[in-house]
């Protein structure tokens, strides 16, 4: 059992650090890559595997990857908090989050999903100004709209089975958009290391139920698959926080939006979803709304 006592203390505050944008631009294009591959896979096992499963060892899986690089280091000591309770509340939204996303991979094209999600930056603008008195003015109450207008081209209301995709799609959005805004406090006294520590560890716990909805015996191949996106996941996360440590994030943020370019690739090869005018319309207004909310906050793209 790790000494807590001679365990390596966590940061108080961050070193001083120099911009790499180079290197943190390479960083986020990796970041949408492994999120892809990670979304590809967890899309194919949901054929297989009951959602809730997948859910579950994926999580399980990225808590025992943390626990391994994390507890060595800073032992017990990286669960020492004040702020439990917003710890549980978001790991709870977190995990109704990946649900929703994952049942959406589970009903729609790959590509429609994630366009979907890019509207969460817009949710996350409306939920500050509501709960964190941030002040909207009118040209991103425009954006917003603009955006959200976008997402109603992509998920298409009315199209029976697609629409309910679209619903547990925009329903991530939502939440996933409430975490950013539910973290932006806690990330002032909480470290990195305690944040992605409670939140995986969390989220296994919370998802844990779900396997006596359904489970089905991985095979050797769906093992490796299961695993893999665990992995997957953990990786995704740490590129994209050193992508920001890297960079300024007006400067790496606009590359996340290639993710959209490499799922409707990953659906076409896979399952041969070819893209709809709708979604490529769609999606262009979600982009350009988003990069103009950067643009607008930053000065620069």
């Amino acid at each position: 059992m790790t000494d807590i006592s001679r365990a390596e203390p966590l940061a108080q505050t961050p070193p001083a650090r120099r911009d790499r944008i180079p290197l943190g631009i390479l960083l986020m294009i990796g970041t949408t890559v492994v999120f892809t591959v990670m979304s590809a896979v967890s899309k194919w096992l949901t054929e297989t595997y009951p959602v809730g499963e997948v859910l579950f060892i994926r999580a399980a899986v990225s808590f025992v990857i943390c626990a391994i690089v994390f507890l060595p280091r800073h032992g017990l000591a990286v669960y020492r908090t004040k702020k439990l309770g917003q710890h549980s509340s978001r790991g709870a939204m977190q995990a109704c989050s990946q649900a929703c996303i994952l049942t959406a991979f589970s009903l729609m094209p790959m590509a429609d999903v994630v366009a979907i999600a890019f509207s969460a930056p817009m949710f996350a603008t409306l939920l500050a100004a509501m709960f964190l008195r941030e002040r909207v003015g009118p040209a991103r109450w425009i954006a917003l709209l603009v955006g959200f207008a976008g997402v109603l081209i992509v998920a298409n209301p009315g199209a029976g089975l697609f629409q309910i995709g679209a619903l547990f799609a925009l329903g991530n959005a939502v939440l996933y958009a409430s975490i950013t805004v539910a973290v932006r406090g806690m990330t002032a006294t909480e470290s990195t290391e305690t944040l992605i520590m409670y939140q995986v560890t969390i989220l296994t716990v919370l998802l844990s139920p779900l396997l006596l909805l359904g489970f089905v015996m991985p095979t050797w191949i769906g093992m490796g698959a299961l695993v893999a996106s665990g992995f997957l996941n953990v990786l995704a996360q740490y590129l994209w926080t050193r992508a920001l440590h890297m960079a300024p994030a007006s400067a790496v943020t606009p590359f996340y939006y290639l993710s959209l370019v490499w799922s409707m690739l990953a659906g076409f090869l896979v399952w041969g979803d070819v893209p709809t005018l709708a979604l490529l319309g769609g999606s262009a207004i979600v982009v350009g709304s988003g990069l103009f909310l950067l643009w607008r906050e930053t000065g620069k793209i």
